[in-house]
């Protein structure tokens, strides 16, 4: 599941993250994916959810420092079904091993990675986690082939991967068209076809038509079993984030 939870601003009123943060946890609760990356959270977000969906545990950092300043790309985890073999985060510039800004970039960019391994089964995979920016066309550009210069650098045993997060990008653009001939999209390789509406970004308007997408599930060396723009509402009608979730049912190929 990847999913833009919206940060935590605090002139937000209608929308306050304390009025949609306990829908949040009983939608991931009900769909219990085993691996979910969220965009956007803050630390005290990131932690909140940490406690609130038991057995599970995370990794990631704060864009702004390295550690818990900024906005998070975590990456959370069925603790009881994977371990962690390794992580870590990147900034997506030209200096992606300290806290940096990238080409025309807006802000701090990163890419969360970790490596599992499911306790019972052994089979190990990448899940790659990451939010492009919302300004810089050439930094947006210039991420999508760093991080997949990253993932082949990482995965040297060429293992299953997966790539999600909020790109910023709609599917007709030239970093997506370079995402999708480096890797599959979900969406499209499904086996099932995709449910949901088409888009993924609703901007908390509840009559929108939902046209716009912008989040991903990527993968490499997987089956796509289902994949799902999920529209689940508070109980008032209201969007829980100004971005759907998006959910991806895998199997490993043969």
């Amino acid at each position: 599941m990847s999913y833009n939870i919206k940060y935590d601003n605090v002139n937000d009123t209608v929308n306050n993250w304390n009025k949609r943060k306990q829908a949040m946890v009983r939608l991931i609760k009900h769909y219990n994916p085993q691996v979910f990356g969220t965009q956007e959270a803050l630390y005290h977000q990131t932690t909140y959810l940490d406690s609130s969906i038991t057995s599970y545990a995370y990794v990631g950092v704060g864009r702004e420092d390295g550690t818990q300043k900024g906005e998070y790309t975590a990456i959370h985890y069925d603790s009881t079904k994977l371990k962690v073999l390794a992580t870590d985060t990147f900034w997506l510039s030209k200096s992606p091993d300290k806290v940096s800004v990238g080409w025309d970039a807006a802000l701090e960019r990163i890419c969360t990675y970790a490596l599992f391994q499911n306790s019972i089964t052994k089979n190990r995979f990448y899940v790659f986690n990451t939010h492009l920016d919302h300004i810089g066309k050439t930094a947006r550009a210039k991420a999508a082939r760093l991080i997949i210069s990253k993932m082949r650098e990482l995965n040297t045993q060429k293992l299953p991967c997966i790539l999600m997060g909020d790109l910023n990008l709609t599917p007709d653009e030239a970093p997506i068209m370079y995402l999708s001939k480096q890797l599959h999209d979900g969406r499209e390789v499904s086996k099932k076809p995709p449910y949901g509406p088409l888009g993924t970004f609703n901007g908390f308007d509840w009559n929108a038509v939902l046209d716009k997408r912008i989040d991903y599930i990527f993968v490499d060396g997987f089956k796509v079993e289902s994949y799902t723009h999920i529209d689940d509402r508070m109980e008032n009608n209201k969007h829980i984030s100004d971005h759907l979730p998006v959910i991806a049912m895998l199997s490993f190929t043969p």
